[in-house]
């Protein structure tokens, strides 16, 4: 079976941080060049990673702004 891809583990990270209340709605996530230190990795996987969280409507990104996350709310399903 073949490992999880670094941008699926990070975002599921990131995800889970954010259900866990470490991250709360309109909180500003760490720098792309801070994620890659942090996490050990390149900047085109935070990226990936950046796209992945948008599309599941877990951050917005606003150009010149940062990275935020959103009221989870809107997105989180129930188990």
């Amino acid at each position: 079976m073949p490992a999880t891809p670094d941008y699926v583990r990070i975002s599921d990270e990131i995800t889970a941080d954010v259900r866990s209340g470490k991250y709360k709605p309109g909180d500003r996530l760490p720098s792309i060049a801070e994620q890659c230190v942090q996490y050990n990795t390149s900047p085109s996987t935070i990226n990936l990673v950046n796209v992945r969280l948008e599309a599941l409507g877990v951050i917005v990104r606003r150009q010149g702004k940062g990275i935020f996350v959103t009221d989870p709310k809107t997105w989180l399903r129930k188990p």
